[in-house]
């Protein structure tokens, strides 16, 4: 990564977290999570129709004032995990998740569930600070997920959404080769097909 690049993605990381920061103290964050919830349900609905029970759906656990996906999570009639963070430079780790899963505290402060039972996620529903309609996203820096689509997409189809506060959006995101698009992202608003 040039320079250049490394100083854009910074500072589009620190304005992306203020207006995250100012849409969730300036709204009501559990009504802006279920309206974005609400419009997932459907899209799963009605791209899998009756094979939905058999998609593993990862979401993750929010942090940080990101949009709370949970509802899809507990909606979702089929096995749901969330990431782990396995260590540096890696593709992320999928653990089984129920609402009754024991959670404890993993990486970077993110709540992991404590048994280890590994999935291989079908759709993921992924966090960002910011995204453009091309459907690039910005995330906090490590690549985890980049790295993850990658590995993932190599193997089979997969569904990447994108889960955000409209206000989240950016003209242009700053990508670099290893960069992976997500095929859609989900607001409270809006739904964004990138592909």
């Amino acid at each position: 990564m040039t320079d250049a690049l490394a100083i854009a993605k910074k500072e589009m990381r620190r304005e992306a977290g203020l207006q995250r920061d100012r849409a969730v103290s300036g709204g009501d964050p559990d009504h802006m999570s279920a309206c974005a919830a609400a419009r997932v349900v459907d899209l799963l609905a009605a791209r899998y129709g009756d094979t939905l029970p058999g998609v593993v759906l990862s979401g993750y656990m929010a942090m940080r004032g990101e949009l709370d996906p949970r509802a899809v999570m507990a909606a979702h009639p089929g096995p749901v995990c969330v990431p782990v963070i396995p260590g540096k430079a890696q593709p992320l780790e999928f653990h089984r998740w129920t609402p009754e899963s024991r959670m404890i505290e993993g990486a970077f402060g993110a709540q992991i569930p404590e048994a280890e039972d590994a999935l291989v996620p079908e759709v993921l529903i992924v966090p960002l600070l910011a995204f453009d309609q091309r459907g690039y996203r910005l995330g906090y820096g490590g690549g985890f997920y980049d790295r993850t689509l990658e590995r993932l997409r190599a193997a089979g189809p997969v569904l990447a959404i994108g889960f955000a506060h409209d206000v989240q959006q950016v003209a242009e995101v700053p990508i670099e080769t290893t960069d992976q698009r997500l095929d859609l992202i989900v607001t409270p608003e809006q739904v964004i097909w990138t592909a």
